[in-house]
């Protein structure tokens, strides 16, 4: 959503119609509870640094890039860690606000019996202030949020809070992070059109049975095809064929660039040797 300030006036005490065990002051030195919020959830407020924020509904601008955002991240989820979409937290003594979409280790604290704080937080940043994303990058991090994402939909660049300042990413780079399955591209997270390929990047990395089945099928139907074409042009020779095909969707699948060299050698291996390579693609991930 996109969050405007209402008034300037500070938000001292919450609503009388909220409990009042969620509301517990923090002893002296002590970092309050990430679920100790002064702000109801489940409401439009926030609070950043003692100014009340209202997030409003989203503009189309935000809402699209969020809905993507949402859908890339949670394919790239590591197994152990999950991913919330506007999550609130308790960030800091008078700081109570969620991130668009974060990423947080799986199950309860034991040091703090709630759940885990985020390690990695992505906010959509178009109608926002730059006060506050700054203010809320500020806070998460001190709180011991690792990572602070920034999207500035206008500008059409990714940013990441470090050493106190935005810090602009290179498009054509890559972004890794423990809690992601794989690398994503910088610009995964800028166009739309990758999507749906860095979705599919990072479910075949999770070796997703639907994609894993596909895979399967296409080395059945390759057979096949080579069955079809033995009868034709020699059974050998359509199989490998089959093969071939198959490999080259696996490298696609997996960002291999298969060289006209590359192209070259399988040209000269049999159907044994072929199908060794393409055991070997899938389990290693990667040309020998």
């Amino acid at each position: 959503m996109d969050p405007k300030p209402s008034s300037p006036s500070v938000l001292l005490a919450p609503s009388h119609s909220a409990s009042s065990a969620s509301y517990r002051l923090p002893s002296a030195g002590e970092p309050p509870g990430i679920d100790d919020h002064l702000v109801v959830p489940e409401t439009r407020e926030q609070l950043v640094r003692g100014r009340r924020v209202l997030a409003m509904p989203s503009l189309p601008a935000h809402g699209d890039r969020h809905f993507k955002l949402d859908y890339v991240i949670g394919a790239h989820v590591k197994e152990g860690y999950v991913g919330s979409t506007d999550l609130l937290t308790r960030s800091a003594p008078q700081s109570d606000f969620a991130t668009d979409t974060c990423v947080r280790k799986d199950g309860i604290d034991p040091r703090t019996s709630t759940r885990y704080l985020e390690e990695l937080a992505f906010e959509v940043v178009n109608e926002q202030s730059r006060r506050d994303i700054t203010e809320q990058a500020e806070d998460l991090t001190a709180r011991g949020v690792r990572r602070v994402v920034a999207i500035f939909v206008k500008k059409s660049e990714v940013a990441e809070w470090s050493a106190g300042a935005w810090k602009k990413l290179d498009p054509e780079g890559t972004f890794s992070d423990p809690t992601l399955t794989r690398p994503l591209r910088v610009k995964e997270l800028l166009d739309a059109a990758e999507a749906d390929n860095a979705v599919a990047r990072a479910l075949l990395a999770k070796n997703n049975p639907v994609l894993e089945e596909a895979t399967l099928q296409s080395r059945q139907e390759g057979r096949q095809e080579g069955r079809q074409e033995g009868r034709q042009e020699g059974r050998h020779e359509g199989r490998r064929d089959g093969l071939a095909e198959g490999i080259a969707v696996v490298c696609a699948l997996l960002e291999i660039e298969l060289t006209a060299e590359r192209r070259a050698w399988m040209s000269e291996l049999d159907v044994a040797g072929l199908e060794a390579l393409l055991a070997q693609l899938r389990a290693e991930r990667r040309w020998a």
